[in-house]
């Protein structure tokens, strides 16, 4: 048994896995980040027309070669600091990889989207053809007309998040580059329906939660600019061509002529016009597909499916066909008229750029005309539900391994289905049959008493820990029928129904349980307990009462203000019963919204819906399960985490969900109490408006440039020019050995064959390219053989070569990039005394402010004082120093306003190792001294002693406070390092003291 399950940060590629064997995962840790893989079920023989998990008694492992492949080339990649990206998509690598970040991001979100850029950006520059042939077959297999990559992705692990991601990344860089056609600002989102539609409204920027804003996807500098984006979110029914002239059947057929367009219906360019109205049609569009294992084109198959499983298979090829017939329909209709059909199994000039799936399921399921269970072939990136919970970014689900029945080899509530199935209705119950008391089969009764029970032991201590003005919401329970007449029956028996009164009244009965009934005291409660999601339901919209309306009139009207503000024009008053309960079964789990008392959740369309709560911690199948995935997408209603905040080793505490009648094969747990998350208070961050007046501004400087004053160079080679190329970090030779014996050696005798004077001529090329260039960014050409016979004498004076290395290392660009600032720096020694430091600013906003700080957060903070601090509170990482250097700065009265560099956006450039980084200071400060007038003050607070500590310092004292000062526009710049914070008063000081003694001086 696994004691805890949880192995890796979430915040950082997984360095150690369970080891599976033929009976499933083990306790054995193996070091190392698992390789992607998948299984393919392998059916036996059936013995009944519907198989179930039971029957499926082996399934093949494949492992992912493109994933892995891609895998090992983005760390590479990133481990290289982001070569051959745009400056944009830099910009905001950095800003998502910021250790300081008040939300960090999964290490599976920041993977994605690095794979993303990796192919669109960076592998061309680098003649990395990896994956071409792979993907180049399965465009033209199964996506001809479309360029399509997947990830995968586990519920719960932030697919939304992704797609904020990726928007904002193509977005911002087209803006950037308006005619690089890799990118765009036209986005079209597609999900499977209205709920994950409604959901989705987080990716509009216009959206009061937007991701942008609320999880700091974007730099507050660059927010602004993604109003000029163009995003449509819809659910691919929108794709369907819809009835334009009413008109009797008899007169269709009349004026129908054979193999002409229906005058009757829309054209697809009608469609297309009508989905995309609220796109530029002067420009591509990117589309995103939510839940993508829904979009695909099926292929001829002669599989006997029969009864309801025939259905649901039907229905599935049916919305695929219609989802991926509408985005070829986009492709062939919109943007540009010249824009050329892309060949086969390429990119070309295309409408649709690219199209970017998103699912934690991206197989082909039974029906579809391919083995079922076999992947998506475009799957680039892949962060499975093991990889998962290993991370803790979901919640683990806990099924049931014995029991004490002894009626067969699974515990009876592992697999429920085969022991009910017969027993349950295939179809709603007649009229005459209201007012009779709901009938369960036995197990299914035992399966939701044993759940309830435990259910009713978390909510109790729930209940418990729930402070007097907690924002909390009480845990959930789901249970997923396979059809309608299955799910009111379970709704009756779990929150009541009514039966015949004394002259045709209806008497209201009470469910079984207590806590989910929906009658209490011969009574319906105005605020139901529990409530039943059925798609029929919905559009009847007969489960709302009067009363309900009435006791949540409150969030009812704020849900129609928000209709109102998303839908202008529209009469949020027209809002049907079916809309209301909609948005109840939407905000399930939320405070403040209409569905925060719902404690349980009766479905039978939960799969496709794609509803999701982080409160849900029991699940309940009562339908057929012929696959783990089926189970997965079941099971993944409830993966969703309650808690996000890490304990002090940055690792997550594992959260459980019990599942029954869901054969999920896992990870056999040992008992344990789901944990309840520690309702921590949250502090909203902002900078107040009545506190204008003390707002703090910054200069936002992304480089820094030397102004010569001849144009003759010089260069003064000194022993930190030195460098010395060794074979520690980077092998020149590799022994391979297979199983066979067979060793072979790999060596970088392709780097060695080009010439010395190519590698002089690529160093001198890159200083002149990095650092010499006009106000305009021209290049000053002019001075090249200068720079190219400095780089040719300091690789015969300043390179030493250690064993089996050689020069043309040096074309590698880390270490060239190392070489090249080497360089530079022994070209502004030369001409020590002369040469003048600017700053370059950022294109975009060359001052930052604190005006745009709104957050919020769980960490500790500092209340600031009104007269010193335009922003609210400091926010600290320790229990007490950031707290005390804020005291010491309000006390101090020279200083007039301060800021905490939180969440500010306030970084200064600095190289280390060849590789650009943005360093983060603690504080600004602006200090009103007798001696040098007014002063901004960059404080460092310094703890632990950093590995690069040393370099952002030296850094922000020898380049960036001259450069800033140098350009005269933006005042008076000191840089202050506090090795003490109970002693910063005195140390602020006495720096002041110093720099008026210099000043005089």
């Amino acid at each position: 048994m696994i004691q805890n399950p949880i192995l890796n940060s979430p915040f950082h590629e997984p360095t150690r896995h369970f080891a599976f064997t033929a009976e499933g995962i083990t306790d054995t840790v193996i070091e190392g980040r698992r390789p992607s893989s998948y299984f393919i079920p392998i059916p036996q023989p059936k013995k009944s027309t519907q198989l179930t998990i039971g029957e499926v008694l082996q399934e093949r492992r494949e492992e992912i070669a493109l994933v892995n492949g891609l895998r090992d080339r983005v760390s590479r990649w990133r481990q290289g600091g982001y070569m051959h990206v745009e400056r944009r998509t830099r910009h905001l690598l950095e800003h998502w990889r910021r250790e300081e970040r008040e939300q960090k991001l999964f290490f599976c979100q920041l993977e994605a989207v690095e794979t993303a850029i990796y192919l669109l950006e960076a592998a061309g520059p680098l003649k990395d053809r990896f994956g071409e042939d792979i993907l180049g077959r399965a465009q033209t297999a199964h996506n001809p007309l479309l360029f399509r990559l997947a990830f995968k992705m586990a519920t719960g692990s932030g697919k939304t998040v992704v797609m904020a991601m990726l928007i904002a990344w193509q977005g911002l860089n087209k803006l950037a580059n308006p005619e690089d056609r890799r990118f765009s600002t036209n986005f079209l989102v597609v999900t499977p329906g209205i709920t994950i539609r409604d959901r989705l409204r987080v990716l509009l920027p216009e959206d009061p939660g937007n991701y942008y804003r609320a999880l700091d996807l974007v730099p507050a500098d660059l927010r602004e600019q993604l109003g000029q984006l163009r995003i449509v979110v819809t659910n691919y029914h929108a794709f369907q061509l819809r009835e334009k002239l009413e008109a009797p059947k008899l007169t269709k057929e009349i004026l129908q002529k054979a193999g002409v367009p229906s005058p009757f219906q829309e054209t697809p360019a009608e469609m297309v016009r009508r989905v995309c109205g609220g796109l530029d049609p002067r420009h591509d569009v990117i589309v995103l597909n939510d839940e993508a294992h829904h979009c695909y084109r099926g292929k001829p198959n002669d599989e006997k499916i029969t009864g309801d499983e025939r259905k649901e298979v039907e229905a599935r090829e049916e919305e695929a066909r219609i989802w991926i017939t509408g985005l070829e329909h986009v492709h062939r209709h919109f943007g540009r008229k010249d824009a050329a059909r892309a060949p086969e199994g390429g990119r070309g000039k295309q409408r649709v750029p690219a199209v970017f799936d998103l699912s934690a399921t991206p197989f082909f399921l039974r029906g579809s005309g391919y083995q079922e269970g076999t992947l998506f072939p475009w799957v680039v990136s892949d962060f499975a539900l093991v990889d998962a919970i290993e991370a803790g970014v979901v919640k683990v689900p806990r099924v049931p391994v014995s029991d004490n029945s002894l009626k067969s080899e699974q515990p009876i509530y592992r697999e429920l289905w085969p022991h009910v199935r017969d027993a349950l209705p295939k179809k709603r119950a007649g009229k005459d049959a209201d007012g009779r008391d709901p009938v369960l089969p036995k197990e299914l009764e035992g399966a939701l008493e044993s759940l309830y029970s435990n259910y009713e032991a978390l909510f109790r201590r729930w209940e418990k820990t729930r402070g007097p003005h907690s924002a909390s919401t009480p845990p959930v329970f789901i249970v997923v029928c396979n059809n309608t007449a299955v799910s009111q029956l379970v709704y009756q028996y779990i929150a009541g129904f009514e039966k015949p009164g004394p002259e045709d009244s209806k008497i209201p009965v009470p469910g079984r349980f207590a806590l989910f009934s929906n009658v209490k005291e011969g009574r319906w409660l105005p605020r139901p307990n529990t409530i039943l999601v059925d798609s029929a339901e919905l559009e009847a919209g007969g489960a709302m009462s009067d009363e309900f309306k009435r006791i949540a009139a409150k969030e009812i009207e704020d849900f129609k203000r928000e209709h109102r503000r998303m839908h202008p024009g529209r009469d949020a008053e027209a809002l049907t019963d079916g809309d209301l309960l909609r948005e109840v079964m939407n905000t399930v789990g939320k405070p403040g919204k209409l569905g925060e008392g719902v404690r349980c959740v009766v479905s039978v369309s939960m799969l496709t819906e794609g509803w999701d709560t982080n409160t849900v911690t029991h699940i309940l199948g009562v339908r057929a399960f012929t696959t783990q995935l089926l189970c997965e997408q079941v099971i993944g209603r409830g993966l969703r985490r309650m808690s996000y905040q890490p304990d002090k080793d940055g690792m997550f505490t594992p959260e459980y969900a019990e599942v029954y009648g869901v054969p999920f094969r896992f990870i056999p747990m040992t008992d344990g109490t789901t944990p309840l998350p520690e309702d921590k208070p949250r502090t909203h961050v902002r900078a107040l408006r009545e506190r204008a007046s003390r707002r703090v501004q910054f200069p936002r400087v992304i480089g820094y440039r030397f102004e010569l004053p001849t144009e003759r160079l010089e260069a003064r080679f000194g022993p930190e020019a030195r460098l010395v190329l060794t074979t520690r970090d980077t092998p020149t030779q590799t022994e391979m050995s297979s199983i066979m014996g067979e060793r072979v050696i790999h060596s970088l005798d392709h780097l060695r064959a080009h010439r010395e004077q190519e590698v002089a001529f690529w160093l001198g090329r890159h200083v002149l390219q990095r650092y010499f260039r006009e106000n305009d960014g021209s290049l000053q050409s002019w001075l090249f053989p200068q720079v190219l016979a400095i780089a040719k004498r300091w690789l015969a004076e300043c390179v030493a070569l250690s064993d089996d290395t050689f020069p043309q290392l040096l074309l590698l660009s880390q270490y060239g990039s190392n070489a090249a600032d080497k360089i530079y720096r022994s070209i502004v020694t030369a001409h020590d005394g002369e040469a003048h430091v600017l700053p370059v600013f950022h294109p975009d906003a060359a001052v930052g402010t604190t005006d745009g700080v709104d957050f919020v957060t769980a960490r500790p903070t500092y209340l600031t004082r009104e007269d010193k601090c335009h922003i609210s509170h400091v926010v600290a990482d320790t229990e007490s120093w950031e707290q005390k250097v804020a005291q010491a700065l309000e006390d101090m009265d020279e200083v007039e306003s301060y800021a905490k560099n939180h969440n500010l956006g306030f970084t200064i450039p600095y190289t280390i190792d060849g590789i650009e980084r943005r360093y983060h200071p603690d504080f600004i400060a602006e200090v009103r001294h007798e001696a040098l007038g007014p002063l901004h003050l960059v404080l460092e607070v310094t703890g632990q002693r950093e590995q690069d500590k040393a370099a952002k310092v030296e850094t922000a004292q020898k380049l960036w406070v001259p450069a800033v000062n140098n350009d005269k526009g933006h005042g008076l710049w000191a840089f202050v390092e506090v090795t003490d914070p109970w002693n910063a008063k005195d140390v602020i000081r006495r720096a002041l003291g110093r720099l008026a003694t210099a000043g005089k001086s």
